[in-house]
């Protein structure tokens, strides 16, 4: 059963204990997490990770098996969930364990997906997609977090802030928490302040890169993965700015074949594209035919798969990539 992000309520009148969660947006995901499932719960909590939960399955089975109906709640958290995990999940559903409740966490979930179609169609499971953020819902969550904090900015800061954070709600948490820091010390924040406070790397920020791959030049691109060591983490980052901005850019590039006028496209898009990064993306626009660009982007979804099975070869798998896009 689909139950949409804002409507969980009417999940927990379902009587299920099986949940599944999925989408782009890992911060979403979190917030519903925690409010509907953490709030007030005093019973134990195990987490696990995909490969670790099919690797010690027989163990966990036989805990959830063995525990009494008086042994308090429990709940098992399975993060980075694929079809791997159907065939698991299934024979505990088929057991009826009604005492435990199980939440599944995963990122983009197609409609191929056997995970997601089961429980889609399965009445007494939930599914909960959540998508990224748009202009306007971040821009709620900035200026609530700014009022409540008394803290003051631009139009253009903010506009800055949820740019950089690519509609993932835990990336915009992150860039409101170091403005907040800083004006504890600092009352005047200006849109420098906030540019580099909110700058993804030291050397190169993601953003950097992104336009570089965009640009289609080689000699920065070879530059930034020479000088900056990219944890697997920040490689899920860099895929996501990247998949945000060619999404972006693909849809000026279809705006600008119906009005021949890349100025006004530019200037109309949402999020506003600031006036530092304008003549950047005309050169983007030059640089790619569209159809390319959108093969590409087809081809990103699949990385940001192959990257989270293989987190310790994160880094050559987004540096082949990105280099070798032709």
């Amino acid at each position: 059963m689909i139950i949409k992000s804002y409507e969980f309520e009417k999940s927990k009148s379902e009587n299920s204990n099986f949940f599944l969660i999925y989408g782009k947006n890992e911060g979403l995901q979190n917030e519903i997490f925690e409010k509907n499932f953490l709030q007030n719960f005093e019973g134990a909590i195990n987490k696990y990770d995909e490969n670790e939960f099919i690797r010690n399955y027989d163990e966990i089975l036989s805990g959830i098996l063995t525990q009494s109906l008086f042994d308090g709640s429990r709940l098992i958290v399975v993060s980075h969930v694929t079809d791997k995990i159907l065939k698991y999940i299934s024979e505990i559903i088929n057991k009826k364990i009604s005492h435990i409740t199980f939440f599944l966490k995963s990122g983009s979930l197609d409609k191929k997906s056997k995970i997601r179609a089961f429980f889609e169609k399965n009445e007494n499971l939930i599914v909960i997609p959540v998508y990224e953020d748009n202009f306007r819902t971040q821009s709620y969550i900035v200026e609530k977090f700014l009022k409540k904090n008394n803290v003051k900015l631009s139009r253009e800061s903010v506009n800055l802030i949820i740019s950089r954070s690519n509609g993932d709600r835990k990336n915009l948490n992150i860039e409101l928490e170091k403005i907040l820091n800083y004006s504890l010390t600092n009352k005047n924040i200006d849109f420098e302040n906030v540019e580099k406070l909110t700058n993804l790397s030291a050397n190169y920020s993601f953003n950097d890169l992104v336009d570089a791959f965009l640009l289609k030049d080689v000699k920065k691109i070879s530059k930034i993965f020479n000088e900056n060591n990219y944890s697997s983490e920040d490689c899920i980052i860099i895929i996501r700015s990247l998949l945000s901005k060619s999404k972006r850019l693909i849809n000026i590039m279809e705006l600008n074949n119906i009005t021949n006028n890349i100025d006004k496209v530019i200037t109309s898009i949402k999020p506003p594209i600031f006036w530092k990064e304008k003549e950047s993306v005309k050169k983007q626009v030059s640089s790619w035919n569209l159809e390319e660009l959108k093969n590409k982007t087809y081809k990103i979804n699949d990385i940001e798969l192959l990257i989270k099975n293989n987190n310790y070869n994160a880094l050559n798998i987004v540096s082949d990539f990105i280099i070798n896009y032709q």
